[in-house]
Protein backbone atom coordinates (compact mmCIF):
# COMPACT_ATOMS: atom_id res chain seq x y z
CA UNK A 1 0.00 0.00 0.00
CA UNK A 2 3.01 2.51 1.00
CA UNK A 3 4.22 1.40 -2.14
CA UNK A 4 1.02 2.56 -4.20
CA UNK A 5 0.95 5.94 -2.01
CA UNK A 6 4.56 6.72 -3.08
CA UNK A 7 4.02 6.14 -6.95
CA UNK A 8 1.05 8.06 -7.49
CA UNK A 9 2.84 11.06 -5.43
CA UNK A 10 5.51 10.45 -7.97
CA UNK A 11 4.57 11.40 -11.48
CA UNK A 12 6.55 10.72 -14.37
CA UNK A 13 7.35 13.97 -16.19
CA UNK A 14 6.23 14.24 -20.31
CA UNK A 15 8.14 15.28 -22.69
CA UNK A 16 6.98 18.64 -22.99
CA UNK A 17 7.63 19.19 -19.62
CA UNK A 18 11.03 17.70 -19.39
CA UNK A 19 11.32 20.21 -23.30
CA UNK A 20 10.31 23.42 -21.20
CA UNK A 21 12.36 22.55 -18.16
CA UNK A 22 15.12 22.08 -20.88
CA UNK A 23 14.45 25.52 -22.65
CA UNK A 24 13.89 27.43 -19.40
CA UNK A 25 17.54 26.24 -18.24
CA UNK A 26 19.61 26.72 -21.38
CA UNK A 27 18.04 29.92 -22.34
CA UNK A 28 15.87 31.56 -19.42
CA UNK A 29 18.30 33.61 -17.93
CA UNK A 30 19.46 35.02 -21.64
CA UNK A 31 15.73 35.55 -22.70
CA UNK A 32 14.77 37.23 -19.48
CA UNK A 33 17.86 39.54 -19.25
CA UNK A 34 17.68 40.31 -23.01
CA UNK A 35 13.79 40.55 -22.57
CA UNK A 36 14.59 43.49 -19.34
CA UNK A 37 16.67 45.37 -21.39
CA UNK A 38 15.22 45.17 -24.90
CA UNK A 39 11.98 46.68 -23.03
CA UNK A 40 13.79 49.42 -21.38
CA UNK A 41 15.64 50.71 -24.21
CA UNK A 42 12.70 50.12 -26.46
CA UNK A 43 10.68 52.40 -23.95
CA UNK A 44 13.59 55.27 -23.39
CA UNK A 45 14.72 55.07 -27.51
CA UNK A 46 10.89 55.55 -28.35
CA UNK A 47 10.30 58.48 -26.50
CA UNK A 48 13.96 59.69 -27.43
CA UNK A 49 11.67 60.26 -31.32
CA UNK A 50 9.29 63.05 -29.87
CA UNK A 51 9.69 66.90 -29.12
CA UNK A 52 8.81 66.00 -25.84
CA UNK A 53 11.35 63.89 -25.01
CA UNK A 54 13.80 66.03 -27.41
CA UNK A 55 13.29 69.39 -24.97
CA UNK A 56 13.72 67.47 -21.46
CA UNK A 57 17.02 66.82 -22.80
CA UNK A 58 18.04 70.46 -23.41
CA UNK A 59 18.88 71.33 -19.83
CA UNK A 60 20.77 68.24 -19.35
CA UNK A 61 22.49 67.74 -22.46
CA UNK A 62 23.74 71.58 -22.53
CA UNK A 63 24.99 71.92 -19.36
CA UNK A 64 27.59 68.67 -20.13
CA UNK A 65 31.04 69.27 -21.69
CA UNK A 66 30.84 65.46 -22.44
CA UNK A 67 27.80 65.88 -24.98
CA UNK A 68 27.24 69.57 -25.07
CA UNK A 69 29.26 69.86 -28.29
CA UNK A 70 26.60 67.73 -30.14
CA UNK A 71 24.19 70.40 -30.04
CA UNK A 72 26.78 72.47 -32.42
CA UNK A 73 26.21 68.89 -35.17
CA UNK A 74 22.65 68.37 -34.76
CA UNK A 75 19.56 70.23 -33.71
CA UNK A 76 17.62 69.43 -30.53
CA UNK A 77 15.73 66.92 -32.07
CA UNK A 78 18.32 65.54 -34.02
CA UNK A 79 20.73 64.64 -31.40
CA UNK A 80 17.36 63.14 -29.58
CA UNK A 81 16.58 61.16 -32.67
CA UNK A 82 20.77 59.54 -32.40
CA UNK A 83 20.35 58.96 -28.97
CA UNK A 84 17.16 56.86 -30.21
CA UNK A 85 18.61 55.07 -32.39
CA UNK A 86 22.05 54.15 -30.20
CA UNK A 87 19.25 53.13 -27.12
CA UNK A 88 17.50 51.14 -29.44
CA UNK A 89 20.60 49.26 -31.11
CA UNK A 90 22.03 48.85 -27.66
CA UNK A 91 18.89 47.25 -26.60
CA UNK A 92 19.25 44.88 -29.84
CA UNK A 93 23.00 44.33 -29.20
CA UNK A 94 21.44 42.60 -25.77
CA UNK A 95 18.99 40.54 -27.13
CA UNK A 96 21.07 39.02 -29.66
CA UNK A 97 23.07 37.30 -26.62
CA UNK A 98 20.33 34.52 -28.11
CA UNK A 99 22.37 34.09 -30.98
CA UNK A 100 26.11 35.03 -29.73
CA UNK A 101 26.80 36.42 -25.96
CA UNK A 102 29.57 38.59 -27.99
CA UNK A 103 26.76 41.11 -28.96
CA UNK A 104 25.41 41.42 -25.66
CA UNK A 105 28.95 41.73 -23.93
CA UNK A 106 29.24 44.68 -27.01
CA UNK A 107 25.81 45.97 -26.11
CA UNK A 108 27.12 46.09 -21.97
CA UNK A 109 29.54 48.11 -22.48
CA UNK A 110 27.85 50.79 -24.91
CA UNK A 111 25.19 50.67 -22.29
CA UNK A 112 27.52 51.17 -19.82
CA UNK A 113 29.17 54.15 -21.14
CA UNK A 114 25.84 55.61 -22.08
CA UNK A 115 24.85 55.14 -18.12
CA UNK A 116 28.35 57.05 -16.87
CA UNK A 117 27.60 59.76 -19.06
CA UNK A 118 24.29 60.64 -17.84
CA UNK A 119 25.00 60.04 -14.43
CA UNK A 120 28.07 62.80 -15.08
CA UNK A 121 24.57 64.89 -15.70
CA UNK A 122 24.20 64.79 -11.96
CA UNK A 123 27.21 66.83 -11.67
CA UNK A 124 26.77 69.39 -14.52
CA UNK A 125 23.18 70.19 -14.47
CA UNK A 126 21.85 73.29 -12.33
CA UNK A 127 19.44 72.23 -9.53
CA UNK A 128 20.13 68.53 -9.23
CA UNK A 129 21.64 68.44 -5.60
CA UNK A 130 19.61 70.29 -2.88
CA UNK A 131 22.78 72.21 -0.67
CA UNK A 132 19.94 72.95 2.36
CA UNK A 133 18.84 69.64 2.73
CA UNK A 134 22.88 68.44 2.65
CA UNK A 135 24.52 65.07 1.19
CA UNK A 136 22.68 62.85 0.02
CA UNK A 137 19.57 64.79 -0.76
CA UNK A 138 18.73 65.58 -4.13
CA UNK A 139 16.03 67.37 -6.14
CA UNK A 140 13.25 64.99 -7.69
CA UNK A 141 13.54 66.78 -11.24
CA UNK A 142 16.83 66.42 -12.14
CA UNK A 143 18.08 64.44 -9.85
CA UNK A 144 16.19 61.59 -8.83
CA UNK A 145 15.66 61.21 -12.73
CA UNK A 146 18.97 60.49 -13.35
CA UNK A 147 19.15 58.27 -10.17
CA UNK A 148 17.60 55.69 -12.11
CA UNK A 149 20.45 55.75 -14.36
CA UNK A 150 23.06 54.34 -11.10
CA UNK A 151 21.03 50.97 -10.94
CA UNK A 152 21.01 51.04 -14.72
CA UNK A 153 24.77 51.40 -15.04
CA UNK A 154 24.90 48.35 -12.48
CA UNK A 155 22.95 46.06 -14.85
CA UNK A 156 25.00 46.92 -17.90
CA UNK A 157 28.04 46.45 -15.99
CA UNK A 158 26.46 42.64 -14.94
CA UNK A 159 25.58 41.83 -18.69
CA UNK A 160 28.70 42.79 -20.06
CA UNK A 161 30.53 40.41 -16.91
CA UNK A 162 28.12 38.00 -17.91
CA UNK A 163 28.46 38.06 -21.42
CA UNK A 164 32.30 38.01 -20.99
CA UNK A 165 32.08 34.67 -18.93
CA UNK A 166 29.55 32.57 -21.21
CA UNK A 167 31.87 33.76 -23.90
CA UNK A 168 34.87 32.14 -21.93
CA UNK A 169 32.36 29.49 -21.34
CA UNK A 170 31.48 28.24 -24.40
CA UNK A 171 35.29 28.81 -25.46
CA UNK A 172 36.51 26.06 -23.17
Amino acid sequence: MTEIIHHIGVQPKSKRIESIQHLAETYGRTATTAGLYVSIYAWFGGMKFTAYEAQGLVDLVSNNPLVSWMYSILSVRGFSSFLGILEISIGALIAARLVNPVYSLVGGVLSSGLFVTTISFMITTPGVVVPELGFPAISVAPGQFLLKDVGLLALSLWIAMDSLIAIRFTRT
